[in-house]
């Protein structure tokens, strides 16, 4: 009998002991941070450091880091190596005005082009994304993401339906041809609604130019999306990208601000990458409350800045290489 007492009262201390380390492991403070260093945020792999005025996100990378400016809570240290431009959705479908593009998204074009400019002479990749579906997309997309896209509330006209015939000036594809247009007209077939390889699912204007160029000098990249956020799901085609390059920062802009944009950036937050909204190369068709939302939300979880703010750091940056 006293061996049986002996042998439970044994095997009741073997069943407490790891409750307890467990109970004291959890009473530290698990920053992974050696030292317990109350400016770093995150762990070995992962951290920003809090600076006496705003915040290093290089991880420690510091060789040739660039400091930018903040509107607020700054300013940051980037990593070029670690930091990219992503533009989102500037299309023919959303832009052109023979599609009934918004006028404010064609307007952050100059804009946006120099900033991209500024952002590969420093040494800083710019990630296009752009949706791009194809039918197996379709196939899996969710009913309300259908009705959504829709044009008359009936499902003929949602992704993949075809957009019929633009007119253009043959000089200028990027504007509506009117009586008063220079030149000879041609007919474009604007192609499935934002499928892969369509006219209205290209890059808009002179960012198409742009797009090309970047992509075949290998300082730009191309990715298609399938739903209004480019890093939505387990895994996209960018976000793959953005692992196997060891990105870190991402600096957004694009339309609509209130979806697409905040959609991906949100995503990207999700996902631990440092997150940077550019005014001034965003815009979106919705009501100003819906920008003013976006506004709050954003410098909650990262920053947010206008080209102007951080063009010149680029420039120095870039004469500095």
């Amino acid at each position: 009998m006293k061996f049986i007492v002996l042998h439970l009262l044994v095997v009741i201390a073997v069943l407490l002991v790891p409750q307890a380390q467990a109970r004291n492991a959890h009473s530290k403070r698990l920053t992974g941070v050696p030292n317990d260093d109350p400016t770093f945020f995150g762990n070995e792999l992962n951290f920003w450091k809090k600076l006496e005025t705003g915040w290093d996100l290089t991880r420690g990378a510091t060789n040739g880091s660039i400091t930018l400016p903040m509107a607020n809570n700054g300013p940051i240290v980037i990593q070029p190596n670690a930091t990219a431009l992503v533009i989102i959705d500037m299309q023919n479908f959303f832009l052109h005005e023979s599609l009934g593009g918004d006028p404010k998204g064609r307007a952050l074009v100059p804009t946006t082009i120099s900033l991209i400019h500024a952002f590969r002479n420093a040494g800083m990749p710019v990630l296009w994304t752009f949706w791009g579906v194809t039918d197996y997309d379709i196939i899996n997309m969710p009913p309300s993401l259908l009705l959504g896209f829709s044009s008359d509330g009936t499902s003929t006209t949602t992704f993949g339906s075809e957009m019929g015939t633009v007119v253009v000036p043959k000089s200028n594809q990027s504007i509506a041809a009117t009586g008063s247009t220079p030149g000879p007209n041609i007919t474009i077939d604007a192609g499935r609604k934002l499928t892969r390889g369509s006219w209205n699912a290209q890059p808009w204007g002179d960012l198409l130019t742009e797009q090309l160029e970047g992509v075949a000098n290998g300082t730009d990249f191309y990715f298609n999306k399938n739903r209004l956020s480019g890093m939505w799901g387990p895994s996209t085609p960018m976000q793959i990208w953005l692992q196997d390059n060891s990105m870190t920062t991402l600096f957004f802009g694009g339309v609509n601000i209130d979806q697409c944009v905040l959609g991906t950036l949100l995503d990207s937050f999700y996902k631990a990458y440092d997150v940077i909204l550019l005014d001034d190369i965003s815009a979106t068709t919705s009501p100003a409350s819906a920008t003013q939302m976006v506004d709050f939300n954003v410098e909650l979880d990262g920053w947010r800045a206008n080209s102007t703010d951080i063009l010149p750091a680029l420039k120095n940056a870039a004469k500095a290489q």
